[in-house]
């Protein structure tokens, strides 16, 4: 009888979890800035985790996505706009973000950021531009994610 206590309970602390996890990751719309262009890199998903963001903790933001090209470097480019006044923007090496080359096929860029724990709350647009080394758009997206007071609140 114990036994089945226990499994039971189990069952229920591990179904508890899953929600957890799955409740913290947030994948969102994504919108290309050229509907009719056709870009090299498609965005097949954003995920950001933990979800809503929350300011002072890390975040990590996900982006699955696929080529038909053989991909050696270029630029990533982030721009966060808050009531559409833009508010910070900051360009990183995709191979610090993804191992290069980028073989063809399916492949993730992954950025992490904490953001400071006097970051207003709200709902933000961040806009995303790929480009090779001869500086050709590989795509560009933008995505909205809502930041919660975090840290701040405990200090």
């Amino acid at each position: 009888m114990e036994v089945i206590v226990l499994r039971s309970k189990l069952a229920l602390l591990f179904l508890f979890a899953a929600c957890a996890v799955f409740l913290s990751i947030q994948a969102t719309d994504i919108k290309y800035c050229d509907k009719k262009a056709n870009y090299i890199v498609k965005v097949d998903d954003v995920e950001i985790s933990p979800y809503p963001v929350a300011t002072g903790n890390p975040t990590t933001f996900t982006i699955k996505a696929s080529t038909d090209q053989v991909l050696t470097g270029g630029k990533l480019s982030l721009a966060v706009s808050y009531f559409g006044v833009k508010v910070h923007s900051e360009t990183h090496n995709i191979c610090e973000k993804t191992s290069c080359p980028i073989s063809v096929g399916k492949f993730v860029l992954s950025h992490t950021q904490t953001l400071p724990a006097l970051t207003p709350p709200g709902s933000y647009t961040l806009k995303m531009k790929m480009q090779d080394e001869k500086k050709h758009e590989l795509t560009c997206i933008s995505f909205k994610f809502d930041i919660e007071l975090g840290s701040f609140m405990s200090i």
